[in-house]
């Protein structure tokens, strides 16, 4: 090959190169994207600053509150014609499964669903699970019993001794309650045990963090990450997973129908689903919905995890007949 020709090939080449780049460039969204979230302050903080390092160009604003609040924000600027949100990351499936439902939810066929656990997702691609936020069982390194059992917690041993968050404050105890109530050998009839063994339940799960950290309580229903955190500072608090299995919410990521920004939107999802984003919230102490993230520490091996099912739809169209039946045995302030 002559000196020209090669210099002419290697030309081709770097014009090549320079017009990938220039089309990768173009490609990434830039402007605004504004996410409404349930996330914990830290939490959220930290999953943008991850995602704007892969996408600087796109300033994201944030609405951060409990779900309830969230929803009831969107409920409002719906009925005015003018939702603001662009991407939504909120607590559990039937929640998104109630915009769903109202339509209000954008389809996103193209998703990269490989590798998170099945079930995790919507069959319709409306939204999809970040993580695995399960409900367990701590309890205060002073206690007698050592809990290995959800029935361990309606035993004499822990007569008195138990708090959990109520299902009519925090949308993870209504999970959790509609989970068990349908688990084999538990049910509704767990929930009169517990009443009858003086359980109370009341607030969110940060109150029983508390109770049980401080030894008011020795034992408590709780999502995981709490107690495991207050370990690793040094809290006399251990957590099970109990022998039957586990409660999960799974905080869904989902793109508002209607977004003026759907680029950005979608990238907001991929970066959530993609390897990186998932170990993300590995670091922040979180189960991811990939498998093969890796395990945050002071958690099992992902195989030793047994998670109960429950289905989405089916939890939404119950929810107002099981928040009654939770108010009938323990009262409506339970």
């Amino acid at each position: 090959m002559s000196i020209v020709s090669r210099r002419n090939l290697i030309l081709a080449a770097l014009c090549s190169a320079v017009l990938a780049a220039g089309s990768a460039v173009a490609q990434a969204p830039t402007g605004k994207l504004t996410l409404y979230t349930s996330q914990p302050e830290r939490d959220a903080a930290q999953t943008v600053a991850a995602f704007k390092r892969v996408y600087p160009g796109v300033d994201v604003d944030v609405f951060r509150s409990g779900t309830t609040e969230v929803m009831g924000k969107l409920a409002a600027e719906f009925s005015a014609g003018a939702p603001k949100a662009d991407v939504l990351l909120l607590a559990d499936a039937a929640t998104m499964e109630a915009l769903k439902k109202d339509g209000r939810l954008q389809a996103y066929p193209q998703a990269k669903v490989d590798g998170l656990d099945a079930g995790t997702y919507d069959a319709d691609r409306t939204y999809f699970g970040s993580k695995l936020i399960t409900t367990g069982i701590m309890y205060n390194t002073a206690a007698a019993m050592k809990p290995t059992s959800w029935k361990d917690l309606a035993k004499a041993e822990a007569k008195g001794l138990v708090t959990m968050p109520s299902p009519l404050t925090s949308g993870a105890a209504l999970i959790h309650a509609q989970t068990l109530a349908a688990a084999n050998g538990l049910g509704w009839d767990y929930y009169k045990q517990l009443k009858a063994n003086e359980a109370i339940s009341g607030g969110g799960n940060g109150a029983v963090l508390k109770s049980v950290a401080s030894g008011e309580k020795a034992y408590g229903v709780v999502v995981d990450y709490m107690p495991i955190r207050e370990k690793a500072k040094g809290a006399p608090v251990e957590f099970v997973f109990p022998e039957e299995g586990v409660s999960a919410v799974t905080e869904p990521v989902a793109i508002l129908k209607g977004t003026k920004h759907e680029e950005a939107a979608k990238k907001f999802v991929d970066y959530v689903l993609s390897e990186k984003g998932q170990q993300g919230f590995v670091k922040l102490g979180y189960i991811p919905a990939r498998a093969d993230a890796g395990m945050p520490e002071g958690f099992p091996a992902r195989d030793k995890l047994k998670v109960l099912p429950l289905n989405a739809a089916d939890a939404l169209k119950n929810s107002e007949q099981d928040l009654k039946t939770f108010s009938d045995i323990f009262g409506s302030k339970g």
